[in-house]
């Protein structure tokens, strides 16, 4: 693995009373691919009275992905979408023009202990679906792509990547794809990536060009070349990337666009409660003053 750029380390964030890593967007590196925005949540035990709410949002411009490792979280839309996630699944929510979600732990275990862990990630639409009409899909643990090569573990969780197509319903070349070891071992990928590369530690660690990485740092390279490593025991990492857009992408709170009148646009209509409502949800979210991520 040559050529990184990038390393970077969760920083924490506080979302819904609950203490995130996040990784992107990080002040020297925007975007990797279509990927805008990723956080790491947990692992965290969370007591009898402590629950996730994050409350009815907007988004513009992006697609999410939820991916759980531990623990379940109820989604809501304005698109009428109620749905747990669990474990292994994928959420895949597309904002377009405009779509409002909340993000809750069940009622079932609101008053019991309970795990949560996994990944939420943005990712940017390409420029002539930015104002697509919002769209859902789930897709289920068993349907997601995994193999067995080399003595490693292998599951594609979105886009294409070295012969396998995930169904999750990507607008744009990119890859999400889980590598697991038990033991020490070489992973050579060959070309099957492109675009632009990052790599996520989240257990264990890799060992490349004399140096050894360690969880909750992200690598990132420009041109793909993150091809061949060296995973140690018990490791499981996360490679994301794909092509990056022609066009910058402006980050403002939960909005993503090509422009800043989008978003300016995004923020009034929010402000002035024009988005539509998430039914069953009554709880609104201001506009925060000087939201983080906003791309000068």
């Amino acid at each position: 693995m040559s050529n990184i750029q990038h390393i970077i380390e969760e920083r924490p964030s506080n979302i819904g009373n609950f203490l995130v890593g996040r990784l992107l967007p990080f002040k020297g590196k925007r975007m990797v691919g279509p990927f805008a925005f990723i956080d790491h949540m947990g692992p965290a035990c969370l007591s009898d009275h402590e629950n996730l709410d994050v409350g009815p949002h907007p988004h513009i411009g992006l697609s999410t992905l939820t991916y759980l490792l531990e623990g379940s979280m109820m989604h809501r839309d304005s698109l009428g979408t109620e749905l747990e996630i669990q474990p292994g699944a994928v959420n895949w929510m597309t904002a377009g023009r405009g779509i409002v979600h909340s993000e809750r732990t069940p009622a079932y275990l609101r008053t019991s202990e309970k795990m949560l862990h996994g990944l939420q990630i943005w990712v940017a639409l390409p420029l002539h679906l930015e104002d697509m009409e919002p769209a859902f899909s789930h897709t289920p643990a068993q349907d997601l792509p995994t193999w067995q090569e080399d003595g490693l573990s292998f599951k594609l969780i979105a886009g294409q990547a070295l012969g396998h197509t995930s169904p999750v319903p990507v607008y744009s070349p990119l890859y999400f794809l889980e590598i697991k070891s038990t033991h020490r071992q070489t992973v050579n990928l060959g070309s099957g990536l492109y675009g632009e590369s990052g790599l996520y530690i989240l257990e264990g660690g890799i060992a490349t060009e004399g140096h050894v990485f360690e969880p909750k740092q992200l690598l990132v390279t420009q041109d793909s070349t993150l091809c061949s490593f060296e995973l140690l025991e018990n490791t499981t990492v996360y490679l994301f990337g794909g092509a990056p857009f022609p066009e910058e992408r402006f980050i403002y709170w939960n909005f993503v666009a090509s422009t800043r009148e989008k978003i300016e646009d995004a923020k009034a209509r929010w402000t002035a409660q024009t988005f539509p409502p998430v039914p069953g949800e009554t709880d609104f979210v201001p506009l925060p003053p000087q939201p983080l991520g906003l791309k000068a």
